[in-house]
């Protein structure tokens, strides 16, 4: 079942607390041992089943804390190990900076992993609503259908512009100007690519309106997605997909928080704070450095607030008129969008918190 690189004392494993880290893989598990003062007790490899891995723990007593990166294994594994332990971190992979020093292997990585957990450094990542899962699911079934649609049209269009034939706007998908527009490719070859293209575009939009049929029909189980599709520019899909994303609002403490994951929180930089004039301590007057917006971020929910923004810039309404006096302050576009977009994160999270309707006169007290 498992082949243990170190022995150790039976006695030595009955310590009151113990931190795990996993290196997870496809066949095999590596796992390192910690005890309370810092010590690993035991290394094993674990064949990467379910069975086998609780069979492992099922052996060690006292209070236990795991940790393993988050992966393709990690929604697995979470499940199979929360009931038998007692606390349990799916890290950041992004933010392990020590694995990526020195020598590399499953053993080296699971006794840094271990060593980071004893020291409570890792950034976890949130694995906690279950109650969701379905719709999370569709929606992460539905959003990877849209993207391979978009790359299908890119790379239809780049057909044509290869061969210097213009194709700006979406005329080039419609069937009823298909045509019209193979005809224009002369070179046979070239046009059967351009068919095939169109053949695997009709299959996705077929696929994309049954994934967004489900998707649909699955949000109206859960009352929030109600109340979200009050607010301007959310409606039935990206209030959906909103739900889906964030899982539940009391996650984020606070509206910053939901910002950083959005990936809409600017990144500031500073240092020498602080000086001495006449011996007394005073903050310094220095420029703090603007860097731009966070990198480590969900993706898929920046795109919906932003998308969402880019929307109620041009539809009228209370956002709209919050966008113009934006602009009329001097604000450059991209800019106002950014902060408009962080207004519609905002008000969601807190109309999720409180179970409040959306009322466009209290936009002000929620003010990006």
């Amino acid at each position: 079942m498992s082949t243990s690189i170190i022995p150790y004392e039976r006695s030595t494993l009955m310590n009151s607390e113990k931190y795990i880290a996993l290196d997870v893989h496809q066949a095999t598990t590596s796992i390192a041992v910690m005890d309370s003062s810092g010590k690993v007790v035991m290394e094993s490899i674990l064949e990467t089943k379910a069975a086998t891995i609780l069979e492992f723990f099922a052996g060690l007593r006292g209070t236990l804390s795991v940790t393993f990166e988050e992966g393709t294994w990690a929604a697995w594994l979470y499940d199979v190990l929360k009931p038998h332990v007692a606390r349990l971190v799916v890290c950041n992979p992004r933010k392990n900076a020590l694995l990526k020093d020195g020598n590399k292997s499953d053993r080296i990585d699971a006794r840094k992993l271990v060593d980071l957990l004893y020291l409570n450094k890792l950034s976890s990542v949130y694995h906690g609503e279950t109650g969701v899962r379905m719709l999370r699911e569709l929606a992460r079934s539905y959003l990877t259908i849209v993207k391979d649609t978009t790359r299908v049209m890119s790379r239809l269009k780049a057909v044509y512009r290869s061969w210097a034939i213009p194709c700006g706007g979406r005329d080039v998908y419609y069937r009823r100007h298909r045509d019209e527009w193979l005809g224009k490719i002369k070179e046979a070859g070239v046009r059967r690519r351009a068919e095939r293209l169109y053949e695997q575009l009709d299959m996705l939009q077929h696929l994309r309106q049954q994934a967004r049929r489900e998707l649909l029909a699955e949000s109206r189980k859960h009352s929030i997605t109600a109340r979200l599709r009050q607010i301007p520019s959310l409606g039935p899909i990206r209030s959906a997909l909103a739900v889906a994303l964030i899982q539940t609002p009391n996650r984020f403490r606070t509206k910053r928080q939901l910002w950083a994951y959005s990936g809409l929180a600017l990144e500031t930089r500073t240092s020498g704070e602080h000086c001495f004039v006449q011996g007394q301590l005073r903050r310094s007057k220095k420029q703090i450095s603007i860097r731009g917006l966070n990198k480590d971020h969900n993706h898929d929910l920046k795109g919906l607030f932003k998308g969402a923004a880019t929307t109620a810039s041009v539809r009228p309404g209370p956002f709209q008129d919050f966008y113009q006096r934006s602009l009329a302050k001097g604000i450059q576009p991209t800019m106002a969008r950014l902060t408009l977009a962080r207004k519609i994160a905002a008000i969601t999270l807190t109309l999720w918190k409180k179970g409040e309707n959306f009322d466009a006169e209290k936009l002000k007290s929620l003010a990006a």
